[in-house]
């Protein structure tokens, strides 16, 4: 800021008060004007981030609802194995006769879980450029629940899903279902359900995901519903 020094000389008080408050004036105006150019740029810079955070948001809502979708569908085949298997243990059909079904149907003894690509570029670069922290709170609030949400779903099935898997007595199974051994009826329900409980413990992870997407976008949410 620069401050013209007087012209003429101040020959009373008053033409020095006069001089005085000019000057305070124009540093209230200047720093007014300054402080409102700031606010304005933060402003933009907050909807910009939160219109790229949202768009984003949208697009993984879009995908969990396809993987739960999806997952309902794959997951019925072993359901319905298992329910036979389980049904001929109690009526008391002979192992051999179990063993007849379970070949005839060893295509669906697998687990399948779609499982989507979560995206966060967005809501990182709007920490990285404090873009976020312009933003109102309670919006923040929501976005930031939601990407927490991303992170721990994905570190569950990176880390944890596999937990429910006795994956060793699985493979082995496996192994003498496709050679056309023979295999204890028990030994495969227990297999079978096991990977039922993943894939019902995935759907479970995937739906609290949702709800805490839908939370974070609103009314926007409702372009992505799926029937």
């Amino acid at each position: 800021m620069h401050l013209e020094p007087p012209n003429t000389r101040l020959a009373s008080l008053r033409d020095f008060a006069k001089h005085y408050l000019m000057i305070v004036l124009s540093i209230l105006t200047a720093l007014g004007l300054e402080a409102w150019i700031e606010h304005a740029h933060h402003v933009h810079a907050a909807e910009a981030a939160s219109l790229h955070i949202r768009t984003e948001l949208q697009a993984n809502l879009a995908d969990v609802r396809t993987s739960i979708k999806t997952n309902q569908g794959l997951v019925t085949p072993l359901r319905k194995l298992d329910d036979a298997v389980a049904r001929d243990i109690r009526d008391g059909v002979p192992a051999g006769t179990i063993n007849q079904y379970i070949q005839a149907h060893k295509e669906d003894f697998r687990l399948s879980i779609n499982w989507p690509t979560f995206a966060s570029q967005s809501w990182d670069v709007a920490v990285a450029n404090q873009s976020a922290s312009w933003m109102d709170d309670a919006v923040l609030r929501r976005y930031s629940v939601a990407y927490a949400d991303l992170r721990e779903t994905s570190d569950w099935i990176s880390h944890d899903g596999t937990l429910l898997i006795d994956a060793p007595a699985v493979e082995r199974l496996r192994t003498r279902i496709a050679l056309g051994a023979t295999v204890d009826p028990l030994d495969f329900v227990n297999a079978a359900r096991q990977m039922i409980n993943t894939s019902a413990e995935t759907q479970s992870h995937l739906q609290q995901l949702e709800s805490h997407l839908v939370t974070a976008l609103g009314k926007d949410a409702e372009s992505g519903t799926h029937g």
